[in-house]
């Protein structure tokens, strides 16, 4: 009988489904969730794609606290980043709908904060923008208003606009989100989202939303279009509604900005 390498020792240690799991195999995700995995034209703008792992050859180390990795201190890819951390360095098990898991899953201290902030945003945000709210429209430099009820697909994908017209602008294809505040006057941006181009975002105060300026793209079109949308004024209810409907619009516009970047 041959001599029994570190291989060997390994290869007993891998019934840890957390432990250097193929690259092919997920987490249990739920088909009818709306954020199962569909191909990346057809899914929520909103889900992020799974990183490659650091293969563990090249990760004898932790990443975070360079731990040497041996029989005793084993090492955990984080599910969100894909680096290589010990244990002590990715033990938080956090939700992360972004990428389709239904349980919570391992992630790096770093990332599990992200995942966190962003389960307020899934919980809460998406809910509203789903709900709808009432606008005035304005299209372009036109002086005609629409009163329309706009909201957020059920797939994430589009915004749906229903008055005496219906509209739907592709969420990928906005570029920049503007959102105006009370006491806003032509040309002071208090709250400014860019979300194709390369511009930065100038975070506002506390002033209560009452519209939102958007620019975007048609389906089949680089012409790019504006529209203006203005809180109804006829009930402070739906003004409330509206309100929270744009500072969730405006939460949804910061998270695909900072999406690029992962």
């Amino acid at each position: 009988m041959g001599e029994l390498g570190p291989d060997w020792l390994r290869d007993l240690w891998v019934k840890d489904k957390d432990v250097h799991r193929p690259r092919g195999e997920k987490l249990v995700r739920s088909p009818t969730s709306p954020y199962a995995p569909r191909p990346r034209a057809l899914g929520s703008p909103f889900c992020l794609e799974e990183p490659q792992w650091v293969p563990d050859k090249e990760c004898p180390l932790c990443m975070h606290c360079d731990a040497k990795f041996d029989f005793i201190t084993r090492k955990h890819h984080c599910r969100r980043c894909g680096k290589c951390f010990c244990d002590k360095c990715c033990s938080k098990k956090v939700p992360l709908p972004r990428m389709c898991f239904v349980d919570p899953v391992r992630q790096c201290a770093e990332c599990s904060v992200i995942s966190q902030k962003e389960m307020e945003f899934y919980d809460r945000q998406l809910k509203v923008l789903m709900n709808g709210a009432t606008f005035y429209i304005t299209q372009g430099s036109s002086e005609k208003s629409e009163n329309v009820v706009c909201r957020l697909s059920n797939n994430h994908r589009y915004l749906f606009l229903d008055g005496e017209d219906h509209y739907e602008i592709e969420v990928a294809r906005i570029s920049t989100v503007q959102i105006l505040t009370e006491g806003f006057t032509p040309g002071d941006i208090h709250t400014y989202t860019s979300l194709l181009e390369s511009q930065c975002i100038i975070e506002g105060g506390n002033s209560r939303a009452t519209g939102m300026l958007i620019q975007y793209k048609p389906q089949g079109s680089d012409e790019l279009l504006q529209m203006k949308f203005t809180t109804s004024e006829d009930f402070n209810s739906n003004k409330k509604m509206s309100a929270s409907w744009l500072a969730a619009m405006h939460k949804a516009a910061k998270l695909l900005y900072e999406s690029r970047d992962q």
